[in-house]
């Protein structure tokens, strides 16, 4: 008995700066590899997403992920090797699944609900308000205070 070829999952960050035809035809081609040689399970477009530091003094990249199916190991040295040398290219992770991993996440943007689209409400009639903040001593209150006497040590 032979077991499933092993899922994948490869992230790609593509330079939101690069020409949008060049980060398409970046996708288009790994897409192009993966079903030349294993078989495409899904590709979310995550979309432009900031980056938690700079990547080449980029602070937002353009997020892909794609799940497969490799036949064969050649596959991965084929794509890891590509996606190293193209330009527009952030960075990309291949990440071989577990079996019972669950389904990634749709990361995409999720639908605004009408409660999230209503102008927020004034508080009811009923509620107490909330004390207003103490007003801070102004600098001229603060420059004519006594300086603190400073207890000497017996």
């Amino acid at each position: 008995m032979t077991l499933p070829a092993p899922t994948y999952d490869l992230v790609i960050m593509l330079d939101p700066q690069a020409d949008p035809a060049e980060r398409a035809r970046i996708v288009a081609d790994t897409r192009a590899a993966i079903e030349a040689q294993g078989e495409l399970l899904r590709h979310d477009e995550w979309g432009e997403r900031p980056l938690t530091y700079p990547i080449e003094k980029r602070t937002s990249a353009e997020y892909h992920l794609l799940q497969f199916h490799a036949g064969a190991a050649e596959l991965l040295s084929a794509l890891d090797r590509t996606l190293r040398i193209t330009d527009g290219v952030l960075r990309f992770r291949i990440i071989k699944l577990a079996p019972g991993v669950p389904e990634a996440p749709n990361m995409g943007a999720a639908p605004r609900t009408e409660a999230q689209d209503a102008p927020p409400s004034a508080p009811a009639a009923s509620e107490p308000e909330a004390p207003a903040p103490a007003e801070s001593p102004s600098v001229e209150d603060v420059a004519e205070a006594p300086e603190p006497v400073l207890a000497e040590p017996a």
